[in-house]
């Protein structure tokens, strides 16, 4: 499966993936103009998008890849954020699973502060299955024969506290960060709690620059699984 990361992180998060037969677009949530850039300007070619959630910094480009023709799968909550009424935009519920193309995608929720979807896709052309996920501090699923993975993993619990009591960190943000984003510590154990038989290549989507540790963080979860590790 080709995998490219459009944008990660705070200022906007967009990807691309391709089984050579279909593609889809996981979040939009940079300017038009980046997706076309990175995907060679050919949105034609885009099968569909598929939203995670409402925030902006995942669902900027909706209006535009909409007006452009492509298909648009997410929350309801998403159309409803931008004032959406098209026949391009297509709700999904969670655990209710469809066909784009050569896909299969099964939406799924996530714990955030709105309503929130990650998505486990196959390929019927190359059987490989890859899960998405971002903004969620929790998944209450366990997944079987993931050859991909493209995940949130935001901060440490240790490296957000130092930031408090330094006061890098106003200490009234951490609330909301540990019930809105994923810790590494979290990351590990869900990455424990699934089939990694199959596994080939993990994705750290959406990592807090003042919360993060690329190096420590790749490390931490190449022990753990023996995989490509790339930091986005």
């Amino acid at each position: 499966m080709d995998i490219k990361i459009i944008a990660s992180g705070s200022k906007g998060n967009a990807y691309y993936i391709s089984d050579g037969v279909s593609s889809l677009l996981l979040d939009a949530g940079v300017p038009i103009k980046a997706i076309q850039a990175k995907i060679g300007f050919v949105l034609s070619d885009v099968s569909a998008a598929l939203i995670s959630h409402k925030h902006n910094d995942h669902c900027k480009a909706v209006s535009d890849l909409i007006r452009y023709g492509v298909d648009v799968y997410a929350p309801q909550e998403v159309f409803d954020a931008k004032g959406i009424t098209s026949h391009r935009a297509h709700y999904l519920e969670a655990m209710q699973g469809i066909k784009i193309g050569s896909f299969s995608v099964m939406p799924f929720d996530c714990h955030h502060d709105c309503v929130n979807y990650g998505y486990l896709i196959q390929s019927a052309v190359t059987g490989e299955r890859l899960l998405f996920f971002t903004d969620t501090y929790y998944i209450n699923y366990r997944f079987e024969r993931l050859d991909y993975i493209m995940a949130e993993c935001n901060y440490a619990d240790d490296i957000v506290n130092s930031n408090v009591e330094k006061g890098v960190m106003p200490w009234q943000t951490k609330p909301r960060l540990i019930k809105s984003h994923m810790s590494i510590d979290t990351f590990i154990e869900m990455l424990q709690a699934n089939d990694l038989s199959r596994l080939k290549r993990i994705y750290l989507l959406h990592m807090s620059d003042r919360n993060g540790d690329e190096v420590g963080f790749r490390e931490r979860v190449r022990a753990v699984t023996g995989a490509e590790i790339y930091v986005c």
